[in-house]
């Protein structure tokens, strides 16, 4: 089976009408968005609860769509947290032609500066102004 909502065409035109059928659907649009903005990804729990139909069904179905798209992966923890699935390139690239918005772009860690070395002059240390004594009345 190489064609329908499961599979990733490479077709241009078939890719159109598949983001169209992903973006009519609110359960996997929703999916997408919570998960884009989630920067440890999220777990099946928070999956079912941001769709809210009380249905692990509905997750199942919607997760297993996504994987299978490529939009989004699964990472398995392996000291008892539970996974977590993230978003892939392509699913970022998908979401933001669906939505018209840029993926929220992650903060670089600026390169810490040294300090600048000790200067072998030494000034005087600065002195403190005279102090006044007030008027006595």
């Amino acid at each position: 089976m190489n064609q329908g909502l499961w599979v990733w065409p490479s077709d241009e035109r078939t890719r159109r009408r598949l983001t169209k059928k992903i973006s009519e659907s609110e359960h996997l649009m929703a999916a997408l968005k919570a998960i884009m903005k989630s920067k440890e990804g999220l777990s099946n729990a928070e999956i079912d609860d941001l769709l809210s139909d009380n249905s692990n069904w509905m997750t199942l179905w919607v997760m297993r769509q996504l994987l299978s798209l490529g939009f989004v992966e699964y990472r398995v923890d392996f000291f008892g947290n539970p996974g977590r699935y993230t978003m892939t390139d392509l699913g970022r690239d998908v979401l933001q032609k669906l939505t018209g918005q840029a993926p929220p772009v992650k903060p670089t860690v600026a390169p810490v500066q040294p300090p600048p070395p000790p200067s072998t002059t030494t000034s005087p240390p600065a002195q403190p102004p005279p102090q006044t004594k007030p008027a006595q009345t």
